[in-house]
């Protein structure tokens, strides 16, 4: 039996009110590339009900024109500020009703998960992350706003997750790891 490559698109996404951050990648065997990545201001919006709205119709052209397979999408962190986290589950909750208008499945993952599937820390910054990301991805430049590297980031995350290195993998440290992703210094 011949075995069949994989070939995926995945959406990821960074929530936000003022900035929502996405990232595409596309997986094809055992390539992985950077399709697009930038990010929705909604900063000149006024009232929050007028965002959500933009958030939706803004995922569903996501959607639409990047076509994929699968939504990876960062959870809201718990912060000491209720009402900026409930605005932030809102926002999150706009793009996951896009992606189920369009049957597309939804993979949720915590901030520091991601961090950590990216750089081996959970306590990653922004800065750090990104840098990541250009090095796994060969970016030529990283975008102003780092919200569209944490999008790239969520659908980097998802793609480690069906990936799987098995016992007998030669991966014994982070050097094997980034030599294995092919990570140019």
């Amino acid at each position: 039996m011949e075995k069949v490559e994989k070939d995926r698109v995945i959406l990821g996404i960074d929530p936000g009110t003022n900035i929502m951050g996405y990232g595409v990648i596309h997986e094809k065997g055992k390539t992985i590339e950077c399709v697009g990545f930038g990010v929705v201001d909604m900063r000149k919006l006024d009232g929050h009900f007028n965002k959500l709205k933009h958030i939706y119709e803004r995922t569903i052209q996501l959607i639409d024109g990047f076509k994929p397979d699968e939504l990876a999408i960062e959870s809201p962190f718990q912060g000491k500020n209720v009402q900026s986290m409930l605005k932030l589950g809102r926002a999150q909750g706009a793009a996951i009703s896009a992606a189920l208008t369009r049957t597309i499945p939804i993979y949720e993952y915590a901030p520091r998960k991601i961090k950590l599937a990216i750089t081996g820390s959970g306590a990653a910054s922004k800065e750090q992350v990104a840098g990541m990301l250009q090095k796994l991805l060969k970016l030529e430049e990283l975008p102003k706003e780092l919200d569209a590297t944490d999008g790239l980031a969520a659908a980097m995350c998802h793609y480690y997750q069906k990936e799987k290195i098995t016992s007998d993998s030669k991966i014994k440290n982070w050097k094997d790891y980034v030599d294995r992703k092919n990570i140019e210094y």
